[in-house]
């Protein structure tokens, strides 16, 4: 009795490859070729059709000859990420990635490792999978990297400033990024805005600081080596960076940290002094993880669709793998949209004239 709606009749039944090629207007041929990693595609026709997967969560037949050589095909993620938050977002895409393609995920930490115990791993590594994705801060890795691409493995880096013709990446343009935030800042009334920079062992920490310096240069502001201070990316590092900053005697009257982690951390000691965010304080972040929105209040940040780039990556890996199988060899490198997400964090300052 009743109607049967529209969401409900699709999940009665599965999606076909026309419903997408009409849904991202091309050809289901065009479909077919980048379901399949087909080389022959322009990147912007490939993720308009990638969002209508998405959109209707279209699984290709599994039975299919494409993907019945995918499901042999081992990648692995390796991580030492000390963001809990982001790492949760990059393995939400590479799942997604996985489970689209029907490749073999394998995931490993190689927390702790020195260069050498780094560079063995991944000569190991080189022997049992096909591809491999590496997220910061391995993904600056040259130990790393030369191991897997001397042994032939494609490799796609996540979320790195640095492209060199040995790899592929998929990345945000973390100078503008950082530029716009703090541009944000500058436009409502801030002079005084203290940085926490991201771990110097990533080349994107040193360009969203590139980008802070490049908006105040713009600006006429002279840059107070006291209102910068060193992070690491932890949420502990986040502590003492903000209690120096707002140790000072004339302190900031907004903080830029570098990740989400740092933010939320300088928020919690702002609390600890007893000043109210963001009307004595402002705050962002960046990266727009699951840590700007559970602090209160929420962070204005940089998003960075950290799992819609894993996701990416895995596709980009995959047709780097086929590719291979051809004795063709292509690194590309994807530049992703990030925003500037502005939520209750940040006001003009108290004070006149920051």
């Amino acid at each position: 009795m009743g109607t049967t709606t529209k969401s409900a009749r699709r999940k009665s039944r599965a999606i076909t490859i026309h419903e997408v090629a009409a849904l991202a207007q091309v050809s289901p041929m065009t479909v077919s070729r980048v379901i399949n990693g087909n080389a022959n595609v322009r990147e912007s026709t490939r993720e308009q059709v990638m969002r209508a997967v998405q959109e209707l969560d279209y699984t290709p037949n599994l039975a299919a000859r494409s993907l019945a050589a995918a499901q042999g095909t081992r990648i692995a993620l390796i991580y030492t990420n000390p963001s809990g938050a982001y790492l949760s977002e990059l393995l939400v895409g590479a799942l997604r990635g996985a489970a689209r393609t029907a490749v073999q995920l394998v995931v490993d930490s190689w927390d702790g490792l020195n260069a050498e115990a780094e560079r063995n791993a991944a000569r190991a590594l080189a022997r049992s999978v096909a591809g491999v994705l590496l997220p910061p801060p391995l993904c600056e890795s040259r130990a790393v990297i030369s191991e897997l691409v001397g042994a032939g493995v494609p490799v796609v880096a996540l979320a790195s400033a640095h492209f060199g013709d040995d790899i592929s990446h998929v990345r945000i343009d973390d100078f503008r990024a950082s530029k716009e935030m703090t541009e944000h800042l500058l436009a409502l009334g801030h002079t005084r805005i203290g940085y926490i920079k991201g771990h110097p062992n990533q080349t994107a920490s040193g360009r969203r600081y590139e980008g802070f310096q490049a908006a105040l240069a713009e600006a006429g502001i002279a840059l107070e080596s006291g209102l910068v201070q060193q992070g690491h990316f932890t949420y502990r590092s986040g502590l003492d960076a903000a209690e120096k900053l707002l140790a000072r005697k004339k302190p900031p009257t907004a903080i830029f940290a570098s990740n989400d982690d740092m933010a939320a951390a300088a928020v919690s000691v702002a609390h600890r002094h007893g000043l109210e965010v963001p009307r004595d304080l402002s705050v962002v972040g960046y990266d727009d993880t699951s840590a700007a929105t559970t602090v209160w209040p929420e962070l204005t940040t940089i998003r960075q669709p950290i799992a819609s780039m894993s996701d990416s990556a895995m596709d980009i890996l995959l047709r780097s793998i086929r590719r291979k199988e051809k004795d063709v060899r292509t690194v590309v490198d994807h530049v992703v949209t990030h925003q500037l997400i502005q939520r209750a964090s940040v006001a003009p300052p108290a004070a006149a004239g920051g």
